[in-house]
């Protein structure tokens, strides 16, 4: 009997992954708690969610796409493959520098840059106006 609710070909893809990456099912901490949202009575009655914990990198993943608990166990186990593998291969810096990118996109101007946008601005708002005044009869 297989482990998990997926074609046997899917599995033993999984299977080989985990073994490239050196992932032991050993070394996975896995825990299930109550989904949420989509559902009904299922996902509020029984414990769908799964909750994988890699011990050796301190990674840590929740799935709850699904209703079944089979499924979502094969399914975090996948995004905490991804999540290693991206470790492994420096994704994780790229990742990082993306985000302080949108951080200081988003951050706040100061009071002096702020001043000097909106006078620039205003200033081209004024530019636009004379042009537009002009008779043209």
């Amino acid at each position: 009997m297989s482990a998990f609710p997926v074609n046997p070909d899917k599995e033993t893809q999984l299977a080989q992954r985990m073994a490239a990456l050196g992932v032991r099912e050993a070394d996975i901490e896995e825990t299930f708690v109550r989904s949420g949202g989509h559902g009904g009575q299922n996902v509020n009655k029984t414990s769908t969610c799964v909750m994988l914990l890699h011990r050796p990198t301190g990674l840590q993943v929740k799935c709850s796409a699904t209703r079944q608990q089979g499924l979502n166990r094969f399914l975090a186990r996948r995004l905490l493959l991804d999540k290693i593998e991206a470790r492994q291969k420096g994704f994780v810096a790229a990742e990082r520098d993306r985000a302080e990118k949108i951080r200081r996109q988003k951050r706040r101007r100061s009071r002096r840059a702020k001043a000097r946008m909106l006078d620039d601005k205003s200033h081209h708002g004024a530019k636009k106006e004379s042009r537009r005044s002009g008779s043209w009869d």
